[in-house]
């Protein structure tokens, strides 16, 4: 499907990976179909690069909504109030025909002038819980995208307005769908790939190595682990490997995630929106460790997701010990079956199509709406 080149869409997001990722990956969609594309963002937006790089880019003010103490967000009033005016003012001269937000205090503004001026509009929520920026503005926005099957704190009059889309992953993960589940069998090596996000997470530096030394020798001398590490846990981490006699890469960043991600018999992660969609559109199964203090602790519930899914296991970080994580592993790898059940779960759960699916969503919002040409698997 291809759309006039008149069309302008402008993207709202801002802020963490886990906003921008999805607005990036929509952003390459709708540029291969022809559309003319605009990013809204507020000061942190100002070194995207990417597709999102090369768009148009409008920075505008934003006050926080979510995560601040009531005098913070009394103080960040002024500021969300400013800011929709500049971007009513924006979106007037720009006059664009949609307008998509991506969660994250950055895109209120720009969704809250779009909804007064009339312009047509659409969310993504990355998270099964609804972010407290989507939920101010679900009952004011057309069409509602989500990342996962079910969403907790969507507003009952809002439901009529959602699609399951999935969350869009980089090509190169994407690319990886088709590899199948590395064989686990005889005394060949098994694969474990570590990470917790952009930042790393110092709870697997502290629990995972401890967990590896409770291992039977014969799983020690297979393992091979590729762990992400914080620049202030590499040195103690790497050591403590060393000491074990295990083979172990290191890095505070890899830049070949996705065939790590392929290559994995098991991954421990954190239990991010991003992470998860990785997992599940690679077909990999995951010990999920959600960030405890996240807001309204959406990592927990994206991790049950996976575990009701059968494709990985939540692992609370209270529970998360040397001891308990020594158990875990060891029953996986005594019984290869249960991971490569997991695997065709994960694969099973994962979208590898969202990109494509959230851009035909936005392709029935615009002037010459029509049906996408291809037919695309049930959500």
């Amino acid at each position: 499907m291809t759309a006039p080149r008149a069309h302008l869409v402008v993207l709202a997001a801002g802020g963490t990976g886990g906003h921008v990722f999805p607005a990036e990956a929509l952003a390459a969609e709708l540029a291969g179909r022809g559309v003319r594309l605009a990013l809204v963002t507020d000061r942190r937006g100002g070194n995207l690069g990417g597709d999102l790089g090369a768009v148009e880019t409008h920075r505008i003010r934003a006050g926080a909504v979510a995560g601040k103490s009531i005098v913070a967000r009394l103080r960040s009033t002024p500021e969300l109030a400013w800011g929709t005016l500049q971007a009513r003012a924006l979106l007037k001269r720009l006059a664009p025909d949609a307008v998509i937000g991506f969660g994250g205090y950055a895109s209120v503004p720009t969704m809250l002038a779009a909804s007064f001026a009339g312009v047509r509009t659409a969310i993504h929520e990355q998270n099964a819980v609804l972010g407290r920026a989507n939920r101010l503005l679900a009952r004011r926005v057309g069409r509602i995208a989500t990342s996962f099957a079910a969403v907790e704190g969507l507003p009952v009059e809002a439901a009529g307005k959602v699609t399951r889309t999935g969350m869009p992953v980089r090509p190169g993960i994407a690319a990886m769908g088709g590899r199948p589940y590395p064989t686990l069998a005889g005394d060949g090596p098994v694969h474990v790939f570590v990470f917790g996000g952009s930042q790393g997470a110092r709870v697997f530096s502290d629990v995972v190595p401890a967990a590896v030394g409770r291992l039977a020798d014969t799983w020690r001398r297979r393992l091979r682990i590729s762990q992400q590490c914080r620049p202030e846990t590499l040195d103690d981490t790497r050591s403590a490997y060393g000491k074990l006699g295990v083979e172990a890469e290191l890095s505070t960043f890899f830049g070949d995630v996705p065939e790590r991600l392929a290559a994995a018999h098991l991954i421990i992660a954190r239990a991010g929106a991003s992470t998860v969609a990785e997992c599940t559109a690679v077909g990999r199964p995951a010990i999920l460790v959600p960030y405890p203090f996240a807001i309204d602790d959406h990592q927990t519930v994206n991790a049950r997701c996976v575990d009701k899914a059968g494709a990985g296991w939540l692992m609370p970080e209270d529970g998360f010990t040397p001891e308990a994580l020594a158990a875990r592993l060891e029953s996986l790898f005594d019984l290869p079956a249960i991971l490569e059940r997991a695997a065709a779960c994960a694969r099973a759960a994962g979208v590898d199509d969202a990109a494509a699916r959230l851009a035909d969503l936005v392709f029935q919002l615009l002037p010459s709406n029509g049906e996408p040409e291809t037919r695309r698997k049930a959500a």
